[in-house]
């Protein structure tokens, strides 16, 4: 069977723990106590937690590339999997504006929103990032047929992304265009994760899926598993011996903001931890690991986990504002637990749904979708 039929288990599970992983995240920067994140064990947490937002960008780009190689044909000639490909896009950049809507009313957003509740909703967060890349791919693969010529662009973008970012975040973009796209430059007005320069991630994760199947279909795959993965330990210490050594020229760029050094250590991380599940996946049989369920359903588990936590739903207010900034470390970690567990079920039955009522399922999310647009324009 051509191997870009296969679903790899390691693309799912580490999709799958990265969101597990955020879905800690998020309750810790929700509701840790404040005097707590001071502490020494909070530094290691987040440099952890630091890795979660690479590793979707990154493994984002690296399944587009595996499940692209087979559809190229169709979406050249705009066949179903293209528009299915554009929708998809569509509904992730939707997903990502819709998490920071301060009503679900336009009228409201229109009339009844202040600056400080519209600017959250302008940011640029993971998602977005996501759906700009996944879109940048679509159309360069739309009209690029030489996979040299359409990784070296790649390759490229992503070299422009991590060396400029420096630069560009100097620059305030609202001066030269409007604040919704200035904010996909940098984080000046509030972005999160701005194209500069966390869309390079999303980039090297397409560019390496490209060499790992190109190595996979040689039955070289071993080979390419040894390369990957001294190439990311050679980042990860390049990275960090210029960012931790105590010289001053090192000092002194280990201050330049964002560290070029600082994505490359933790692109070699990445890289790292991505062989390391490949090979836990030639070893271990993880067809029945409630992991891959959270992987496989990344969108829902994303959107559901954060309206969880900050949506309003019981009269006007949000389990954030309920529980507020009051557990200790060991009720975080509890938390953590309980809706990560309510994400695996979550996942776990829409899994099943889709599987036993396919068409079913496919009108539900259109007719959820579709509704939510309806009363947003006209409540």
């Amino acid at each position: 069977m051509d191997a870009t039929k296969k679903r790899f288990a390691f693309i799912d599970l580490y999709r799958g723990w990265a969101l597990l992983f955020m879905i800690e995240t998020h309750i810790f920067n929700a509701m840790l106590q404040p005097e707590l994140s001071t502490s020494a064990w909070f530094k290691y947490l987040t440099f952890i937690n630091g890795l979660v937002a690479p590793s979707f960008l990154f493994i984002s780009g690296f399944a587009f590339t595996i499940a692209s190689q087979r559809k190229l044909d169709a979406f050249r000639e705009y066949k179903f999997d293209f528009w299915r490909q554009l929708g998809r896009i569509a509904l992730i950049w939707l997903i990502g504006y819709s998490l920071r809507l301060p009503y679900l009313s336009i009228q409201k957003m229109l009339h009844k929103a202040s600056p400080e509740e519209i600017l959250p909703f302008l940011s640029v967060d993971v998602l977005h990032c996501i759906a700009f890349g996944l879109l940048l791919m679509f159309i360069l693969r739309l009209f690029i047929k030489s996979d040299v010529i359409y990784n070296s662009i790649l390759v490229a973008v992503t070299f422009i992304s991590f060396m400029f970012a420096p630069l560009v975040y100097k620059i305030d973009f609202t001066q030269y265009m409007p604040l919704p796209l200035a904010n996909y430059f940098n984080e000046q007005h509030g972005s999160l994760f701005p194209l500069f320069p966390w869309l390079g991630f999303m980039l090297s994760g397409s560019v390496i899926s490209y060499f790992y199947m190109l190595f996979k279909n040689r039955n070289e795959e071993a080979k390419f598993l040894k390369v990957a993965l001294g190439s990311g330990i050679a980042c990860m210490l390049v990275g960090a011996f210029v960012l931790w050594f105590p010289l001053d020229m090192l000092d002194y760029i280990s201050k330049i903001v964002p560290n070029q050094f600082f994505f490359l250590m933790r692109l070699g991380i990445v890289l790292v931890l991505l062989i390391s599940l490949r090979y836990y996946e030639i070893s271990r049989d993880t067809k029945k690991s409630f992991v891959l369920e959270v992987g496989r359903e990344s969108l829902l588990v994303y959107w559901l986990h954060l309206q969880v936590i900050y949506r309003k739903l019981w009269q006007g207010t949000t389990l954030y504002s309920i529980v507020g900034q009051r557990f200790d470390f060991l009720q975080c970690i509890l938390a953590s637990i309980a809706l990560a567990g309510l994400m695996v079920l979550s996942a776990m039955l829409w899994t099943r749904i889709k599987k036993r009522y396919k068409l079913f399922s496919q009108i539900a999310t259109v007719a959820m979708v579709s509704i939510v647009i309806i009363v947003f324009f006209l409540k």
